[in-house]
């Protein structure tokens, strides 16, 4: 077996990060896939010239443009998300409180987590495109401000101010979303 180059080090490790960034850009599993295997082709290509730059906002930089190059090609700007496919192989991370005498998370504890994971991938693929890759690049993969604005080539100040909006606008679909739920309860 082959040791793996410099490319495969340097990249490898933010392939999660590329596929969740991909998958809620294209909003379907196959169609993300698709994406960060061509995103991975093309930074193969010119990672040579890549000079001292984090990687991580690099490579995001080049799955989101590939992204939105697939969307206007195929004409698309929204679809039904599967939110099973959202998160593969995460299970019940964050799932709630822990039972201390079992200490692992109770039955119930984890049906109420899944549905509030639920919930909020209800209402985070509601949100425009715009707004809905500047939660992921931040709340889920972590991306300071700077390394969003590298990623989306928009200004910093523009980054603060769409997810300032962003989370407002999720709040308000939250709400609606849980009243909702609250009334089909009954």
């Amino acid at each position: 077996m082959a040791a793996p180059s410099s490319f495969e080090r340097a990249t490898l490790p933010h392939m999660e990060a590329a596929y969740n960034l991909a998958f809620w850009l294209m909003r379907n599993r196959a169609d993300a896939e698709d994406v960060v295997q061509d995103a991975y082709i093309r930074a193969f290509r010119a990672h040579a010239s890549l000079k001292g730059a984090d990687i991580r906002p690099w490579l995001l930089a080049i799955v989101r443009n590939v992204a939105y190059r697939a969307l206007a090609r195929r004409g698309r700007n929204s679809n039904v998300v599967s939110f099973g496919e959202a998160f593969p192989g995460r299970g019940g991370e964050g799932a709630g409180e822990l039972n201390v005498a079992a200490d692992t998370p109770s039955a119930e504890t984890l049906l109420i987590g899944a549905g509030d994971r639920t919930l909020v991938m209800a209402a985070l693929a509601q949100l425009p495109a715009a707004f809905r890759e500047i939660v992921v690049l931040r709340e889920m993969e972590g991306l300071a401000y700077r390394e969003i604005a590298d990623v989306t080539g928009i200004p910093i100040g523009t980054v603060m101010s769409r997810l300032s909006r962003a989370r407002a606008d999720l709040k308000i679909i939250l709400t609606r979303l849980i009243e909702k739920d609250e009334s089909n309860a009954l």
